[in-house]
This record gives C-alpha cells, sequence and structure tokens, in this order.
C-alpha cells in the first residue's frame, strides 16, 4: 500500500521543482567559468546571468566534507533554504552553492539567511553577485 504524505499541500510546496535546478554538467561548468564568484559566510557561491525568463539553482557538496549521511543531510537543508528563497531570487540566474565545512554545524536560520540576502543582491545592479 502506498503511503501518504502527512504534509499540508503548502509544506509539500517548499522547495524547487526540477526546472529550478542545474542538472547539467555543462551547465555548471559555464557557471563555474563565466559567472562571478561570492564569498559568503559558510559558503562559496556562483552565479552567472542566463538569459533565461527562469533562475537556476545547483548544490556541489564534496567528499571532504564528510561521509554520504553528513553530505546528504547539508544537502537537503541546503534545498529547504533554497525552496524557501527561491521565490524572491529575480529570473535569470544560474547559481551554485558550494558549503564550506563550518556549513555543517551552522545555525539553520542563520544559513537560511545567509542564502537570502544573497538572491536579493543577485536582484540589484549595482549590488549584484559579485558585489561585496
Amino acid at each position: 500500500m502506498a503511503r501518504q504524505s502527512t504534509l499540508r499541500p503548502s509544506e509539500r510546496q517548499l522547495g524547487f521543482s526540477k526546472s529550478a535546478r542545474l542538472l547539467r554538467t555543462a551547465d555548471y561548468r559555464k557557471v563555474y567559468a563565466e559567472g562571478k564568484r561570492r564569498s559568503l559566510d559558510c559558503l562559496v557561491a556562483f552565479a552567472r546571468a542566463n538569459g533565461k525568463p527562469a533562475s537556476r539553482v545547483g548544490l556541489t557538496v564534496p567528499r571532504s566534507l564528510g561521509g554520504a549521511v553528513e553530505r546528504n543531510r547539508l544537502k537537503r537543508r541546503l534545498r529547504e533554504a533554497v525552496g524557501k528563497h527561491f521565490g524572491e531570487l529575480e529570473p535569470g540566474w544560474d547559481i551554485i552553492l558550494h558549503p564550506r565545512p563550518a556549513a555543517k554545524s551552522m545555525n539553520f536560520k542563520l544559513m537560511e539567511e545567509i542564502i537570502r540576502k544573497f538572491f536579493l543582491a543577485c536582484g540589484h545592479p549595482g549590488g549584484g553577485p559579485g558585489g561585496a
């Protein structure tokens, strides 16, 4: 028997759809090569204007951050934070979030706030992703 979700519809919609994710290796390489690198508190963000009507976000969590369980936990936390604030990101961006070791023990609310501020900065011409 299939398991039914106990989440309310509004809770299930948190997160971001597959169309809002960077999926192809070529897309990641393009963002790394042509995008701006921004050092945030617990992660490094790479952002590139994609000229499309939608933004996409990708995650890279290196093996140096721990075993599969730790990395998957960190990816879940990042996906949740991105999903909560994805609506605040202006269209037309490809973004890669690459966590640092400090992200493993960072307070979730603080991580969420860092991502939110970065997304808002992407929408401002003077304070774009390459800014301070």
